[in-house]
């Protein structure tokens, strides 16, 4: 800026020579238009460094929130976050005339709980859930944001920030996406739950984000002035407590006398998440409602037929800890666990011929 005017005093020389004064001017007219375009260029490219300074630039970022997540949903989950790069242009003048713009370059690094960013994770106490963060939806390995210092993840945002021709002083800023994810598999089934209860796993960021940005009027020059600075956030999952629980069918052999024990067995199939503590009852069952006296019943006639269910072969009978029956207890280890139910005919009048059923409802506390 400063050296503009001193472009304008070298233009009034006399013709040395005696030629035509207006060919001598054409012939010098041009190259020295050319040079003092050239040298007019380059002083506007930093130009703002005098007139139309950004007094300050800086970078902010809302926190990711997984929300809640269930290591054993099998799912991926998925989150996002919104960036801000923002600039202050205060100064007056020049900075009427052109456009004042700002370049940032944001890099990220590996967020407590992480010693790499291949994956990053989240943690509590000695507790630790892989995730990483993105530059874009992609989820790529290649597209995990780190920066230069971050093995195996180079990839940064980059933004340009223009305020406008004739842009007013003010405040000017841009948005940028961050994308998340915590991928499903066998590291997001085995995170554990502590002390039976929802536990929150987290991240801070705060310091490790950084950026360094530079300013500048009509063109980007290198040799403009180059700042920094750095911004945080976290980054927040819930790992919740969960079940699940399937069973097969129980089906006894046909028999024309019970002078003796019936005996078949079915499986339940359960699954919670890593130190989470279960338990599981069996109720009555559709025909007698009784957990203590279960029974079967003649689909064509009003015959019943007595049955037991227990968690061991003739063991104790297996309900809902009511009228003497207990329930099943464990604790999940995040993998899928057989369970066996034990079914028993005891020896009984022999009903009428028929086929005899009753539907028991297995339900999963934890």
């Amino acid at each position: 800026m400063h050296g503009a005017l001193c472009l304008c005093a070298s233009g009034s020389g006399r013709l040395a020579r005696d030629r035509p004064a207006a060919l001598q001017r054409r012939r010098r007219e041009g190259p020295l238009m050319r040079r003092l375009l050239l040298w007019l260029t380059v002083l506007l490219g930093c130009a703002w460094g005098g007139a139309a300074q950004a007094d300050t630039c800086s970078v902010s970022m809302t926190n990711i929130d997984f929300g809640n997540v269930s290591p054993i949903s099998g799912s991926d989950y998925v989150a996002q976050a919104t960036g801000t790069f923002s600039c202050v242009f205060s100064s007056l003048n020049l900075g009427q005339l052109l456009t004042p713009n700002a370049q940032v370059c944001i890099s990220l690094g590996l967020g407590t709980n992480s010693i790499s960013a291949l994956p990053r994770n989240l943690g509590n106490g000695s507790n630790r859930m892989e995730y990483n963060v993105y530059v874009d939806s992609s989820y790529a390995t290649a597209k995990i944001w780190g920066g230069a210092g971050v093995a195996g993840a180079p990839s940064t945002f980059g933004l340009i920030l223009s305020a406008g021709l004739l842009a007013p002083p003010g405040t000017y800023s841009t948005t940028f996406t961050v994308y998340a994810k915590i991928p499903a598999g066998a590291s997001l089934a085995a995170v554990p739950t502590v002390g039976n209860a929802n536990t929150a796993y987290t991240s801070s960021f705060a310091g490790v984000g950084t950026y360094t940005y530079t300013t500048y009027g009509l063109v980007n020059l290198f040799g403009c002035t180059v700042n920094s600075g750095s911004f945080g956030f976290t980054v927040n999952a819930t790992a919740v407590n969960d079940c699940t629980i399937t069973a097969s069918p129980m089906a006894f052999a046909n028999a024309s006398i019970l002078t003796g024990n019936l005996r078949s067995t079915s499986t339940l199939s359960v699954r919670c998440v890593n130190n989470n503590a279960y338990q599981i009852a069996l109720n009555g069952g559709s025909v007698a409602a009784s957990v203590a006296n279960r029974q079967m019943k003649n689909t064509l006639t009003t015959d019943q037929l007595s049955y037991r269910l227990s968690a061991t072969l003739d063991g104790a009978l297996w309900g809902d800890g009511t009228a003497g029956t207990s329930m099943v207890t464990g604790t999940g280890t995040g993998a899928s666990v057989p369970l066996t139910i034990y079914g028993r005919v005891p020896a009984q009048a022999a009903p009428r011929p028929g086929d005899y059923k009753d539907t028991v409802t297995a339900t999963i506390y934890f």
